[in-house]
């Protein structure tokens, strides 16, 4: 009866952090710039995503697990992983694409 009295009260999501400073380090060079969004996350950025979904705007939302980690899982690869490096000898003032994913295996 419990579960039938809190319909649609109880909305259950979750959040999975990619990379995120608890140090508020400013990464630069690979670290950065292999994240697409061009930074390392940082604890503001999961607390922005938690008081959205406890909030009426997130009333629709439900059993959702949100990926909050600078678009990382859809590239799924990082500077050093097999073989792969950032070349960083390109234009580094570029926001549209800094540096080129270099596929050749370093001896």
């Amino acid at each position: 009866m419990l579960f039938l009295s809190n319909i649609g009260q109880v909305r259950v999501n979750s959040i999975s952090p990619g990379w995120i400073d608890t140090d508020f380090i400013e990464y630069t060079r690979a670290d950065a710039v292999q994240q697409p969004v061009h930074r390392v996350g940082n604890p503001m950025d999961i607390v922005n995503m938690v008081l959205f979904l406890c909030s009426e705007k997130a009333g629709f939302i439900t059993g959702e697990n949100i990926c909050i980690d600078g678009g990382m899982t859809k590239q799924m690869i990082y500077h050093g992983d097999c073989g792969w490096r950032l070349d960083m000898s390109l234009d580094m003032k570029s926001k549209n694409r800094i540096g080129r994913k270099m596929y050749e295996k370093e001896y």
